[in-house]
């Protein structure tokens, strides 16, 4: 550990263990037991739609049993959100987690960050009922946001592990953790559910959903749709979305077989990229032209306004458009004697435009503007296959992942005579600068064993897994790269302990190794060039990494919480980095800046104050720094000792809850450190605190409707000015005047309500 470290480490350690000993003692509402067990906690009964339970189901954040830091959301806390709010959103009360969006409910992509322990979305892994999403980043090559695979309403757990997953998580990306999304499952009952939601900016969301109870058979499922109009908070235009989510259960006998199809249609209107030079002059709330047509029209011809001085500073308008559909069926087999078997049979079609109105395309002499278009399609088939047998003190699992790929990622300009409505997929595009084709292949095989000892207070597991990712890229127009490169690794070990001191007390450790796979599309290898691709293939190595967690989780009669220190070294870093502005569209240059090392440590809980009270706290320390300079273009890049770009050094949360029979309400802050943009620290943002809070009632029965709950939600409380995203465009060396526009500001205080009943 950093010696930096060790003061904070103990210093935290012991202010815990003091205030679980101090607040151990009589009360009417303790917490509640969990057993301790290896798998991830079972999905609690699912709630209703925005109905709420005692402040104790928090215990579930814990992941108490677990041999590697593990934390969970539940369907009860996430009830409690704005409806259509990012489950993403909701794990940033979490120690080691930074979540930033330009907009209140997390779900404007070209905003969205997610870092954990200094790891940033691209490096980690995401699953939805152990479909593979992908690292869900924008323009993504090989899955989609978890906002456009299901509908909020339908979440009933989010699960979070830092630092190490689980063997068995379908993914090539989880250097730094892994996110699973749980589904709802069908109700046994017949009923319907609605949410209505308005607020801000005009903002309207409908969620109406109906279970069809137990059939004769014993099957049973849900049907949902979702209707979303979220108005921008400065600017024109609003998020829009129409999604469709189906999920049914079908024993067989002793075996089940279940599975979901979910169909999401997007359009977003984009918040303007911004720099730090350009915010004193135009301030926060400055964003694109639109609907000034002519305004635009003149920044193209060299004449600018309103404190404007380049054509980067803003464009006409921006959108983006997704379409997806995805759909498993999972087979259960249960075989008796601690045998069993689970198939996952996915698919995933998606559809996808981003639109900018450049002024560095002319459409005609008149027109000094065009929309440029980036273009992406997504066909994925894939199988996730999982064995386990108990036997004795064994707990043995095995198993593959199967999938391939077919993505097409082009660049295309659409001539336009005026401010046109592109509200569409666009077609026959006037020209076109390049056109890259890319079919992925990947194979993942995993072998793992659970060995409990000292009649169950002493838990050891170990396994490893093999990854090999092969991607064939064409490029079919312009001059970015194409060739074939492989990414694979015959054993990447994990293994972990944990040891129950007493029913209260555990300590637990992991270590593990991993390794992220080369990625297509608009990032990675082949967004350079061919020339640089060729040079730079020979010493390609895909980045890995090794992480260590050692924990201790404690529970009182009133208290619970957990402390954690972690390690990770870091090899082979690949940077890709923005050699010109986002809308001019240069290939990146990718470069290795060799090792970055991260220590850091954890710790959080959760203090049942009285019978309606209780108190959770979260703190972050995490020092993640460059360990080496690196070579760009023949220039020594001294990055050596600088803090990982988007990457705060500290976070602090503090949520307040109360809960009665009727009323209940929240109220919760989240400091976040300084961030950089920059590999050598020359530009960032300062750090900040936000606030925000949620109160509500709720009925058992009006007239024939049943768990009615009123909600309101205010976000930025005080309605503080901050940067929330940076990296919009993409992080660069340096950029010493805060001239490079890669920012993006957060949204002002915003009023939500929400009214929801079940038929």
């Amino acid at each position: 550990m950093q010696p930096t470290l060790k003061p904070l480490c103990l210093l935290v350690m012991q202010a815990v263990s003091c205030f679980a000993y101090a607040a151990a003692g009589p009360d009417p509402a303790p917490l509640p037991e969990q057993p301790a067990a290896e798998a991830v906690p079972a999905p609690v009964q699912p709630a209703p739609p925005l109905a709420s339970a005692p402040a104790a189901v928090l215990v579930e954040t814990f992941g108490r049993g677990q041999s590697r830091q593990v934390q969970n959301i539940s369907r009860i806390e996430l009830s409690k959100l704005l409806p259509g709010t990012s489950p993403l959103k909701a794990l940033e009360r979490l120690p080691g987690v930074s979540f930033q969006a330009a907009d209140s409910f997390g779900i404007y992509e070209w905003s969205v960050r997610f870092n954990v322990r200094g790891f940033s979305q691209s490096q980690l892994g995401f699953t939805l009922d152990n479909v593979p999403l992908g690292d869900m980043s924008y323009g993504n090559n090989n899955g989609l946001q978890v906002t456009r695979a299901v509908s909020s309403e339908n979440v009933v757990r989010v699960s979070l592990s830092q630092g190490a997953g689980a063997l068995g998580t379908a993914s090539t990306s989880n250097l730094g953790g892994t996110v699973q999304f749980v589904m709802q499952e069908p109700h046994d009952e017949f009923g319907t559910a609605v949410v209505q939601t308005f607020g801000a900016n005009d903002t309207s969301r409908t969620f109406a959903r109906v279970d069809t109870g137990e059939l004769p058979g014993g099957g049973k499922f849900y049907l949902s749709g979702t209707r979303q109009r979220a108005g921008k908070w400065k600017g024109e235009g609003s998020h829009d979305q129409e999604q469709f989510n189906f999920r049914f259960q079908q024993p067989i006998g002793d075996h089940s077989l279940s599975g979901f199809y979910n169909y999401s249609d997007r359009i977003e209107r984009d918040y303007q990229d911004l720099s730090l030079a350009m915010l004193p002059k135009v301030g926060y709330d400055f964003d694109y032209y639109a609907p000034d047509w002519e305004r635009a029209v003149a920044a193209a011809r060299g004449v600018y306004s309103g404190g404007v001085t380049t054509k980067d500073d803003a464009y006409f308008l921006g959108r983006g458009l997704r379409k997806d559909g995805l759909g498993s069926l999972v087979l259960d087999l249960d075989f008796g004697a601690g045998f069993g078997f689970k198939g996952t049979l996915y698919t995933h079609n998606h559809q996808g435009q981003g639109h900018w109105y450049t002024p560095y395309a002319a459409s005609s002499a008149t027109v000094p503007i065009s929309i440029r278009a980036s273009e992406y399609d997504i066909h994925r088939r894939g199988v996730v296959l999982d064995l386990s047998w108990e036997r004795g003190m064994h707990a043995l699992k095995a198993g593959m992942w199967s999938e391939t790929n077919a993505h097409d990622f082009s660049r295309n300009f659409y001539a336009v005579g005026g401010p046109e409505d592109t509200g569409r997929f666009l077609t026959a595009p006037s020209s076109r600068a390049f056109f890259q084709s890319f079919d992925t292949s990947t194979r993942q095989f995993y072998l793992q064993d659970t060995i409990s000892l000292a009649d169950g207070r002493f838990k050891v597991n170990a396994g490893f897994k093999s990854p090999k990712v092969t991607i064939d890229a064409t490029s079919v127009l312009g001059t970015r790269a194409a060739g074939s490169i492989t990414a694979e690794k015959s054993f990447l070990p994990q293994a972990g302990a944990i040891y129950a001191l007493n029913k209260d007390d555990e300590i637990f450790g992991s270590a593990s190794k991993n390794m992220r796979a080369y990625q297509p599309g608009a990032a990675g290898p082949f967004s350079q060039t061919q020339a640089a691709f060729d040079l730079g293939k020979a010493n390609l190595k895909p980045e890995t990494s090794t992480s260590v967690d050692l924990g201790y989780r404690f529970r009182r009669n009133t208290l619970q919480g957990s402390v954690a220190v972690y390690r990770a070294d870091f090899s082979d870093r690949q940077l890709s980095v923005a050699t010109c502005s986002g809308i001019a569209g240069c290939p990146s240059t990718l470069v290795n800046v060799g090792k970055v090392l991260t220590t850091g440590m954890e710790a959080s809980a959760m203090w049942k104050m009285s019978k309606d009270f209780s108190w959770f706290n979260s703190v972050t320390y995490n020092d993640s720094t460059y360990k080496s300079n690196y070579m760009d273009n023949g220039v020594l890049i001294k990055a050596a000792g600088k803090q990982v770009v988007d990457t705060p050094r500290t976070m602090l949360t503090s949520e307040l809850n109360y809960e009665n029979k009727n009323v209940f309400g929240r109220v919760g802050v989240k400091h976040t450190g300084k961030r950089y943009y920059t590999f050598l620290n020359d530009a960032g943002v300062d750090s900040y605190l936000l606030a925000s809070m949620s109160a509500g009632y709720k009925l058992q029965s009006v007239w024939r409707l049943k768990d009615v709950t009123f909600q309101l939600h205010v976000n930025n409380l005080f309605d503080k000015q901050y940067i929330s995203t940076i990296g919009s465009n993409g992080f660069l060396k340096s950029d010493p005047n805060g001239t490079y526009a890669t920012l993006l500001t957060g949204a002002p205080r915003q009023v939500f309500f929400s009214i929801g009943a079940k038929i």
